[in-house]
């Protein structure tokens, strides 16, 4: 459940947004179904190093699950472009092994230039942590991230065989759009955000229940 009258008495940062700065660094705490604990919070430019390890761990299947094709590496320009977000047209949502630090999934929108009230999504978990809920938590808080940000309407274009992310998106209320040469695309329409955007500072912060 969300709570605009607790974030209201909140202190304002320097930017206007409330903040509690050591909870935004360390991230949000979410336990999984295996009751494993991850941090999930905004992806940061200073996280290349962090997604360059989650890419190595990878399976060559997941890998092309993500990228619909083969990819041995993350470029440089890879990893720039995936962590210097601009967290409005282009927002990415990491989750971190409260044990150790390390990535362990990613999910991120594009806005689209032609259409800005629709996104492209893409959910990424390093293979030891699928299975235990994770791309629905971060699907989820990235879909209320794309509702704040005046998003109506997210896309996801996945590998026909990729049945984990099928799974997702029926969870998400997604309908099929399209098929391709072994492609499936799927329309998830989002109902339009209840609240301003304080409440996504808050949910960054760390003062919003997982789940609401």
């Amino acid at each position: 459940m969300n709570h605009p009258d607790i974030l209201a008495a909140l202190p304002r940062g320097p930017s206007g947004t409330r903040t509690t700065p050591r909870l935004a660094a360390a991230g949000i705490p979410v336990v999984l179904r295996d009751g494993s604990v991850v941090l999930i919070r905004q992806v940061r430019s200073t996280d290349a190093p962090l997604l360059a390890d989650g890419f190595a761990r990878l399976s060559p299947r997941s890998r092309r699950m993500r990228f619909l094709g083969a990819k041995t590496t993350l470029s440089a320009a890879d990893l720039r472009y995936f962590t210097e977000v601009d967290h409005h047209d282009h927002e990415a949502i990491g989750a971190l092994s409260a044990a150790d630090g390390r990535g362990v999934g990613i999910a991120r929108y594009i806005r689209d230039a032609d259409d800005p009230q629709a996104a492209e999504l893409a959910v990424t978990v390093v293979d030891d942590w699928q299975g235990r809920g994770l791309g629905t938590e971060l699907l989820s808080c990235l879909s209320d991230r794309a509702r704040q940000a005046g998003i109506h309407r997210l896309t996801a274009l996945v590998a026909a065989e990729n049945v984990a992310m099928a799974g997702l998106a029926r969870k998400l209320g997604a309908c099929l759009a399209g098929r391709g040469p072994g492609t499936v695309e799927y329309e998830i329409a989002l109902v339009p955000a209840e609240y301003s955007l304080d409440w996504w500072f808050g949910c960054v912060d760390g003062l919003a229940p997982a789940g609401s």
